[in-house]
């Protein structure tokens, strides 16, 4: 069985994490989401709000793929994650040349510490590259509409926890 890693923060999730999950799911029998706890960058939905937007948004998609698909809170190390799940392959997506030079550094580091797992980065397709997160959060606190960037239901969330600041 082919086990992938897709780490990330997913605060919250976007259109362009989404993508990344779909095309990932093409390439292993099993996908684990491994949702970053990251304290340091202070995010907007706790832990249990980011799963669930996940598992909402991206356990359909692995059905209709014939992917198993799973979120996995983590709070260690990527590379021990990856071990902790069974994962041979680290999905990472990529928006811009600016992405790279962070993630071959992480590559790097990671290999030097478990060279058997690979890490595979996938293009994020054109219409979702200018699409982070922390603008997506941006927008929706300025009043801007973020329904192009992210699902109704995060759109939805993210209106709720501004209001409510």
């Amino acid at each position: 069985m082919r086990v992938g890693l897709y780490p990330g923060t997913f605060d919250p999730v976007t259109h362009g994490h989404i993508d990344i999950i779909r095309r990932a799911c093409t390439l292993v029998d099993r996908l684990v989401i491994g949702v970053a706890i990251n304290r340091d960058k202070g995010p907007l939905f706790s832990l249990d709000e980011r799963v669930k937007m996940i598992r909402e948004e991206c356990v359909p998609l692995g059905a209709a793929t014939g992917t198993e698909v799973v979120v996995h809170p983590f709070e260690n190390l990527l590379i021990h994650c990856a071990q902790d799940v069974g994962a041979t392959v680290i999905i990472r997506g990529l928006r811009a040349v600016a992405d790279f030079e962070y993630e071959f550094q992480m590559v790097g580091m990671n290999r030097s510490m478990n060279n058997s797992i690979e890490t595979v980065f996938l293009m994020a397709d054109a219409k979702n590259q200018a699409i982070a997160s922390k603008l997506v959060k941006e927008i929706a606190r300025l009043g801007g509409d973020v329904s192009k960037f992210v699902p109704a239901s995060v759109k939805s969330a993210l209106t709720a926890r501004l209001v409510s600041r």
